[in-house]
């Protein structure tokens, strides 16, 4: 497995152990990503929308996330490099931050930590299915194997469905689509320079 790759695996599980271990309240108080200028809750920091991505609610959330980690982020660092890896990783984490944010204060949703590691997820998804168009991937639930390309355009799809309609309340499908947004932007960026060409 790549150094980033592995690195960013121990990293999430290890905050998970330190979560479970009696301080996650303290965790989530500091570094779980909070709405800014909301009465009663606590404060946005400006590191949050970096160290939400590294904390989880469950152990099915960080499973499925570290699954999706390892699948998709050794090839990507591989072609990548570990520099530009680690860079694009945090961009997506970032971008699906700061999505969420926007798109949960213009709607009024309720105000509620966001944690999870699938903004950086789903930039990588968007880089695989892009560099890697008809590698093979298979659904866990229902077992459907099909080219990389067309299981990120099925899984983009269903999330901007789910966030439109509300369905799935308690997921930040807009963070999953702002991470894929933050891995096209960094994509062209990497093919293009910027500014964009």
């Amino acid at each position: 497995m790549p150094p980033i790759t592995q690195a960013l695996l121990i990293a999430n599980v290890a905050v998970y152990i330190l979560q479970g271990m009696g301080g996650g309240d303290q965790i989530l108080f500091w570094f779980a990503l909070w709405p800014p200028g909301t009465l009663g809750l606590p404060p946005f920091e400006p590191w949050q929308v970096v160290t939400y991505g590294f904390l989880h609610g469950s152990l099915t959330h960080i499973a499925f996330n570290m699954l999706a980690l390892y699948m998709f982020g050794s090839d990507i660092e591989r072609l990548f490099g570990a520099r530009f890896y680690l860079n694009y990783y945090l961009v997506c984490v970032i971008t699906a931050a700061l999505c969420h944010l926007a798109v949960t204060a213009w709607l009024g949703a309720p105000p509620s930590p966001t944690v999870g590691a699938s903004g950086g997820v789903f930039g990588l998804l968007l880089a695989f299915g892009w560099y890697f168009p008809q590698r093979r991937v298979m659904l866990i639930i229902p077992p459907i194997p099909m080219p990389a390309r067309v299981f990120v355009l099925v899984y983009g799809v269903i999330e901007l469905t789910l966030g439109v309609t509300g369905y799935g309340r308690g997921v930040a499908h807009f963070a999953h689509l702002g991470g894929m947004l933050g891995g096209w932007l960094m994509i062209q960026y990497r093919r293009r320079g910027f500014p964009f060409k």
